[in-house]
């Protein structure tokens, strides 16, 4: 599949969190005539949907890209769209999902699924940063990230600031080395926090105590 140049300009581009919004909307007015049946029998798809609604509300979407790309077929060309979705809960779980269809909203809707597949648990500490220095690479993107005292702030750019919001970090500091695309520095920023490791987790891979990593 070869990528055209063509970017859809960031007025055009929906929110994620809209996506969800309206597919829920779509179930509700389906399953309106049911509710009355579903109430006199004791109600219990009601609280399932309302259980399922609060897990969805902990999660947020953010879109990083949205390109128009094309495919040849034996006809011509096939366009699409692809759809870069950073998925995280603020609470050291992140995720980067790629969709593709037809439709924008298709595009956003099956980057949000993808980014739940691939999730990340991020160790965090109570300053709300990471215990150790990191290092990404993903293609010939490469990320460095490194813990920060508190009140230093988010200091990065582009998709990489995005996956470290919606990781929980609050306070870190990253470099971005090689590539610009988004894809891969967004891909590299997940290896680097993927290889993070707590000094408890490190001491017990040595073998050694927890007093002798501070020494």
């Amino acid at each position: 599949m070869t990528e055209t140049n063509d970017q859809i300009q960031s007025n055009d581009i929906p929110g994620a969190a809209d996506v969800p919004a309206a597919a829920e909307g779509q179930q509700e007015r389906r399953g309106g005539r049911g509710e009355g049946r579903g109430d006199r029998r004791g109600g219990g798809r009601g609280r399932d949907n309302r259980r399922g609604q609060e897990r969805d509300s902990e999660w947020q979407e953010r879109v990083v890209q949205i390109r128009r790309v094309s495919k040849t077929v034996k006809g011509g060309k096939k366009m699409s769209f692809r759809a870069i979705v950073v998925v995280g809960n603020e609470k050291g779980q992140v995720g980067v999902g790629v969709g593709k269809a037809g439709d924008v909203i298709g595009a956003v809707r099956k980057g949000v699924a993808d980014g739940k597949k691939h999730l990340v648990k991020v160790p965090l500490t109570r300053h709300s940063s990471i215990p150790t220095q990191g290092n990404g690479r993903d293609g010939a993107a490469s990320v460095l990230i490194r813990p920060a005292a508190p009140g230093t702030g988010v200091i990065a750019g582009g998709s990489i600031r995005t996956v470290l919001e919606l990781a929980g970090i609050k306070n870190v500091l990253a470099k971005r080395l090689g590539s610009k695309t988004p894809l891969n520095n967004a891909r590299a920023a997940m290896d680097a926090l993927a290889g993070l490791r707590t000094h408890k987790e490190t001491a017990k891979e040595r073998g050694i105590s927890l007093e002798q990593i501070y020494s």
